[in-house]
C-alpha cells in the first residue's frame, strides 16, 4: 500500500512537472494540432517552384504548433552549380535574427537588477555621454557639423531603434559615410576587430535626430551586446553560451563555427540582374565569415543557426520563459518584452516591442498573424514569426542578399495560416 502511494505521487508530480514545464520539440502530425497535412502540401509545391524558376537556391522550412513540430523540410540546393542538396541541419547566416537573441540576454540582466531600461547608456558607456545630432553632411568628403542632442539615449531607445543611431553598410549614405570613414562596421562580415573598441567609437559619433524621435533602424543591438559585457563581466559570446544556447539546447549556434561544423555552412548566393550566382567579397569582408577565427561578437547580426535552433529559442518565449524545463526569463519579462513600446508620435506604423517587431491593432492589417505576434528576420533572407494566440512557431530560411523575386516570406506566411483548420 505505502509502495503504490509513492508510485502515484511520483507520476503525479512528473505530470505536473511536465504541464508546468513545456517539454522539447517532438515531432506530430499536422492534424494532431488542428492542422492540414493537404493543405500544408501547398507550400511544398510552392518552394519547388521558386527552386525551379532559379528564384531561390533552396530554403529550410520550419512550423511548430503547441510546440509539436508538424512541418520540417528542405528544399533545392545548397550549390545549385554542383547539385549538393540543401539539408535541414544546414547552418545559415541568420544576421538581424541576432537582435532578438542579444535582447532577451540584456533582459535576463535586467531581472538581475544591474540596469533600469530608462537608464541613459552613458551610465555605462562613458563615450555616449553628451550626444550630438548631425546638422550637416558633406557627400564629397563625408565631413559633417553637429548639435548637441536635447538629452541622452536611454536603453530602452536601444531595444527599440529609436535612439537616432543609424546603420553601417545598409543605413543612409550620411551614417554609411561617417561610420565607414570612423572604422564602425556593420557586424556583418567584420571579424578581426573588438566589440567595445567600435561602440566606444560609435558614441562620439552624430545622431541621426533626437534620441526618442522617431524608429531608426541602426547598430543599437550592437551597443546593447556590449552592455551585456559590461553588465555580466564576460564577452556576449560566452554569455550567450552559458545562459541561452547551452540551456535550450542549441547546440549549432555560434558566432563564428568550430572547424568540424564548417562544412554545414550555406553557400551565399546574390542576385544580380535577375540571376543567382555565389557572392564574392563585397558583404563588407569575406562571405565565409562564420568559418573565420574572429573576436568580433556583433549583437546586432553576428550569429549563424540552424533553422530547428532558432525555433527553440522563440518556443522558449512562446511558452512564456521557458522550454524544456529551464527558464530563461520571467512570465511577466516576456510579457514586458512583447509589448510595444513605440508611441504614436514616434511612429505610424512601427510597433516594436523590446527586440521584436509587434503585432497591435495599429498594424494587424498587414498580415495574418493574431495580435500579440512577434516577428523580424535577417538581411540574407532569413525570416520568422511566432503566434502565441496559435502557439505558433514558423521559419523560412534560405541563403540569398539582397532580395528575392516576389516577397516569399509573406507567401510562406499566407500557406502557414491557411493551413489551420480550427
Amino acid at each position: 500500500m505505502k509502495k503504490s502511494l509513492i508510485i502515484i505521487l511520483a507520476i503525479f508530480f512528473v505530470f505536473s512537472a511536465f504541464a508546468q514545464n513545456p517539454v522539447a520539440f517532438i515531432s506530430a502530425k499536422p492534424e494532431s494540432v488542428k492542422m492540414s497535412s493537404e493543405r500544408l502540401m501547398k507550400i511544398d509545391r510552392f518552394m519547388n517552384e521558386y527552386v525551379e524558376k532559379g528564384f531561390i537556391p533552396g530554403s529550410v522550412v520550419f512550423v511548430a504548433r503547441n510546440g509539436k513540430v508538424v512541418y520540417h523540410k528542405a528544399f533545392g540546393f545548397d550549390d545549385p552549380d554542383k547539385k549538393t542538396p540543401l539539408k535541414k541541419n544546414h547552418i545559415f547566416r541568420i544576421a538581424s535574427q541576432t537582435k532578438a537573441i542579444a535582447s532577451i540576454a540584456a533582459m535576463m540582466l535586467w531581472e538581475e537588477g544591474k540596469f533600469n531600461l530608462d537608464d541613459p547608456v552613458s551610465k555605462y558607456i562613458p563615450e555616449f555621454k553628451k550626444p550630438t545630432v548631425l546638422k550637416d553632411f558633406n557627400e564629397k568628403d563625408s565631413t559633417y557639423t553637429s548639435e548637441p542632442a536635447k538629452k541622452e539615449i536611454t536603453i530602452r531607445q536601444l531595444f527599440t531603434h529609436t535612439s537616432g543611431i543609424g546603420y553601417a553598410g545598409i543605413g543612409s549614405k550620411e551614417m554609411k559615410a561617417i561610420y565607414a570613414k570612423a572604422g564602425v562596421p556593420s557586424g556583418v562580415g567584420n571579424s578581426n576587430d573588438i566589440l567595445a573598441d567600435k561602440m566606444k567609437i560609435l558614441g562620439k559619433l552624430p545622431l541621426m535626430h533626437e534620441p526618442g524621435e522617431k524608429f531608426t533602424y541602426g547598430l543599437n543591438i550592437d551597443v546593447l551586446g556590449y552592455l551585456v559585457e559590461i553588465w555580466s563581466g564576460i564577452s556576449l559570446d560566452e554569455y550567450l553560451r552559458k545562459n541561452i544556447f547551452i540551456p535550450l539546447g542549441m547546440n549549432d549556434t555560434y558566432f563564428y563555427l568550430p572547424e568540424e561544423k564548417h562544412s554545414r555552412l550555406t553557400v551565399l548566393h546574390e542576385e544580380k540582374n535577375g540571376k543567382l550566382q555565389k557572392m564574392g567579397m563585397n558583404v563588407e569582408g569575406d562571405p565565409n565569415y562564420p568559418n573565420l577565427k574572429g573576436t568580433y561578437f556583433s549583437g546586432g547580426a553576428g550569429l549563424s543557426s540552424t533553422i530547428e535552433d532558432y525555433g527553440k529559442f522563440l518556443q522558449m518565449v512562446v511558452n512564456g520563459g521557458i522550454y524544456n524545463g529551464k527558464r530563461l526569463l520571467g512570465k511577466k519579462t516576456v510579457e514586458l518584452i512583447l509589448t510595444n513600446q513605440i508611441l504614436p508620435k514616434v511612429s505610424e506604423t512601427t510597433q516594436f516591442g523590446l527586440g521584436f517587431q509587434i503585432e497591435t491593432p495599429v498594424n494587424d492589417h498587414l498580415s495574418p498573424q493574431s495580435l500579440g505576434s512577434f516577428s523580424w528576420g535577417g538581411m540574407f533572407n532569413t525570416t520568422y514569426w511566432a503566434d502565441p494566440k496559435e502557439k505558433l512557431v514558423c521559419l523560412m530560411y534560405t541563403q540569398i542578399w539582397p532580395t528575392i523575386n516576389g516577397r516569399i516570406a509573406d507567401k510562406f506566411k499566407a500557406m502557414v495560416y491557411q493551413a489551420i483548420t480550427e
